[in-house]
């Protein structure tokens, strides 16, 4: 038999926002962060920047490992019931070149005629 989660509107999730009572909304879901704070690598200042409201963009600007998201889903008590539609966002690194076919060029006969050219002359000139 499954449990259907607990739905939070944003304005619930806002009156927890305390080191006694800390919820985040990441991705539409909510977590009582309450028994984390003092363990969260980069502080409790970041947990409690964030507590009380939707932190699905700061989540994922930081980048968090594979254990971190493991670590979220313990402490995971609902749903955001007023979040917005997940967006798709494909983001790419800056040094990512895309391969585009290349256009002919006039430049790639050009070589083999400067070739053509230098050992007619070099053959002219080996004659004299």
């Amino acid at each position: 038999m499954s449990e259907e989660a607990k739905q939070y509107t944003l304005n619930e999730v806002s009156s927890h926002r305390t080191k006694s009572s800390l919820y985040i909304a990441v991705h539409g879901k909510v977590y009582d962060v309450t028994n984390f704070i003092d363990e969260h690598p980069g502080g409790e200042e970041v947990l409690l920047d964030e507590g009380g409201k939707d932190a699905t963009e700061a989540f994922d600007d930081v980048g968090h490992s594979e254990e971190a998201y493991e670590i979220l889903k313990r402490h995971y008590i609902g749903e955001l019931k007023d979040a917005p539609p997940p967006s798709i966002t494909i983001k790419s690194t800056p040094y990512e070149k895309t391969t585009q076919p290349e256009s002919p060029s006039n430049f790639g006969i050009f070589i083999p005629i400067a070739v053509l050219i230098a050992y007619i002359a070099y053959k002219y000139v080996s004659q004299s």
